[in-house]
């Protein structure tokens, strides 16, 4: 029975949503049935949590569960669960919207991808419950949440919107009713074998039964409740179709490569398999088991600046107590996905005891250390997969360095760059290795891509040497090479700072004396530049190039500031170096032209050229571009026109 029926719109996003997975993720409709179970048990989980604080929520003796009800001729499927349920503000909030940022992110994957990989994207973006339309023309939510009087009824056919009523004698929980869509592709929806295949295949390690009314053929019973030889009758009886053993409970020997996968599509709503499995049990003074997994690629939040929890959840005997526990791995470790469930915790533990407690800060930093030590041993043995994993996540791993978490440098062991001499990615044991005895440092340059610092004028001495530079071009490189200092006692220096890196003392000499013979230009140029420069002075870091700006060792890099300035940060300039090519032929040029007339106001206009172009080889944004054209084009001028003597 229901009263005072509402019409609701969809979100816009929604509409758009529902209309995508009814037309176009049709290759694996059976996932339907994985995400309604899934919300049932998170549903069941959420009553027995809240109910440690409010017993009277539920009965102590109370069995809970999900019972699946099939109508062949109404052509109806039921899941129904007797766990939270829902207040009709949380339905409204679940089923009629979806969060617009995430919304559209998931159109743009689903239309980049055609469908493709839908299931992936369903699990990924949060829109489990909205593929029940791929099977079904006209969805049922009856639902009355746990302590509340009245329920709610939330229907809709998928289109434009839904309608909301008011519920009356409903029990606790909530109940999906599907009516399936006509033709033979759905009929199976309704059959015991095909319902019974779709719940062994996802759901079987559902710690809840999931239950299903069937028909059996038994022998008849006589008065006395004996069978009657060669007399048989149809009777319906109530059948469990899951093992509800949690997975992580059961010995490893005895579990299969794909009931380890099939969990952790359950966890993650991810459709692809993990990279790597972790199932661990510690014994002892502590006791807890971890069954943990290392995704394959980032999931659309990845990189969300609010989310920075691993989705792992804390079972203590067999209750969650926390989704997505923050203490039990830390933020650059969030791609983890899986469960912890420990006998030794209290069952009633709260956030603030979580914090506080020295078991969980213990199990964190097993945690920890054992996913670090499968990382190495997969980098060691598998480093194409190593690679895959790398490219995915080793921006949250540079972020552990940063925020001081590399300890006896066991992350930046892991850590993977691009190289100015080698193919592919390198380790910077790798790097040490080749570089010798003779090279003490480790150089490494940041910027924006590979393709602007393999050409960039501060690698030129360092190539002519010989030398490897690491080429970082990451945002966080920046931040993290405030802590990554040295690497096995190696200093690591920065290529566009300080003085050249491989000067010896007779070219010191020579740059020396070259710098007092022509002390006036320095002069007159850094004059020109004085505010944008901290000196104007001559170089041998440079083969090819007429200028780079070098930064001064403690000061802020010029990739480092950009960030800054783009994130909406106030910054005062930082002035850095102009270094001059004593020997290219456009500061010779410039040599020449001084000493004909120091007072040349072209002294002036080279000097601001010059410095455009070291900003453009280092990829900055010119102050003044119109400017800068501006003496490209009068210059450019003066040499076809035959002027460039003056």
């Amino acid at each position: 029975m229901s009263t005072q029926t509402e019409t609701h719109e969809f979100q816009a996003e929604v509409s758009e949503v529902l209309s995508l997975v009814v037309h176009s993720l049709y290759s694996h409709r059976e996932i339907f049935l994985r995400e309604l179970i899934s919300n049932a048990s998170d549903a069941l989980d959420k009553l027995r949590f809240e109910a440690l604080t409010q017993p009277d929520l539920m009965d102590a003796e109370e069995n809970l569960g999900i019972v699946l009800a099939r109508d062949e001729k109404a052509r109806t499927l039921t899941i129904a669960d007797n766990g939270i349920g829902m207040s009709r503000e949380e339905l409204m909030e679940n089923l009629g919207t979806i969060a617009g940022s995430g919304t559209r992110r998931f159109l743009a994957a689903l239309r980049e991808s055609g469908g493709a990989d839908s299931p992936q994207l369903i699990g990924q973006f949060g829109v489990g419950f909205y593929s029940a339309f791929m099977v079904a023309s006209r969805v049922e939510v009856s639902t009355r949440r746990a302590g509340e009087e009245k329920g709610t009824i939330w229907t809709s056919d998928g289109s434009s919107g839904y309608e909301l009523s008011e519920g009356e004698d409903l029990g606790r929980g909530t109940v999906v009713k599907l009516t399936l869509r006509e033709g033979e592709e759905y009929d199976p929806y309704l059959q015991e074998w095909r319902l019974r295949e779709i719940v062994s295949k996802y759901s079987d390690f559902v710690e809840y039964p999931v239950q299903m009314e069937v028909e059996r053929r038994e022998p008849k019973l006589d008065e006395e409740g004996k069978p009657i030889e060669g007399e048989f009758e149809t009777r319906l009886v109530t059948e469990t179709l899951n093992s509800m053993k949690p997975l992580w409970a059961r010995p490893k020997a005895e579990i299969s490569p794909e009931e380890y996968n099939e969990f952790y599509h359950h966890i993650s709503h991810d459709w692809g398999d993990p990279l790597e499995t972790i199932h661990l049990r510690a014994e002892g003074e502590l006791e807890y088991t971890a069954l943990l997994y290392l995704p394959a690629r980032p999931s659309f939040d990845l990189y969300d600046p609010t989310v920075k929890t691993a989705k792992v959840h804390l079972y203590v005997r067999r209750v969650l107590i926390e989704r997505d526990c923050e203490d039990l791995l830390p933020p650059w470790l969030r791609m983890v996905r899986g469960v912890v469930e420990s006998n030794d915790l209290p069952l009633n533990i709260s956030r603030e005891m979580l914090q506080d407690d020295p078991r969980v800060r213990r199990i964190r930093k097993r945690l920890v250390k054992k996913v670090l030590s499968v990382l190495s041993s997969l980098l060691e043995e598998n480093r194409e997969r190593y690679e895959e994993f790398w490219r995915g996540f080793g921006v949250c791993l540079k972020e552990g360095i940063y925020y001081g978490e590399d300890e006896q440098q066991r992350i930046s062991r892991l850590a993977l760059f691009e190289s100015s001499t080698q193919e592919g990615l390198v380790t910077l044991a790798e790097y040490v290795e080749r570089a010798g005895d003779d090279q003490d440092e480790i150089y490494v340059l940041t910027g924006p891509s590979r393709k602007l610092l393999e050409n960039s004028p501060h690698l030129e001495a360092l190539r002519a040497a010989g030398r490897e530079v690491l080429l970082l071009t990451d945002p966080v490189d920046e931040w993290m090479l405030e802590r990554l200092t040295s690497f096995d006692g190696h200093p690591i220096r920065r290529a566009d700072r300080g003085e050249s890196l491989v000067e010896d003392e007779e070219a010191k000499e020579q740059r020396e004396e070259k710098a007092r013979e022509l002390e006036g230009l320095l002069g007159a140029l850094a004059e020109a530049l004085e505010e944008d420069v901290s000196e104007v002075r001559f170089s041998s870091r440079l083969k090819d190039s007429p200028a780079v700006l070098v930064g001064d060792t403690t000061a802020p890099s010029a990739q480092m500031e950009r960030l800054l300035r783009r994130a909406g940060h106030e910054l005062p300039k930082q002035k850095r170096a102009l270094e001059l090519n004593p020997v290219h032929p456009l500061v010779e040029g410039l040599q020449r032209l001084f000493s004909v007339d120091p007072q040349s106001p072209r002294v002036r206009d080279y000097a601001a050229l010059l410095y455009g172009q070291a900003l453009i080889a280092e990829g900055a944004t010119l102050e003044n571009p119109a400017r800068f054209t501006q003496l490209l084009t009068e210059l450019m001028t003066e040499t076809v026109s035959g002027g460039g003597s003056h």
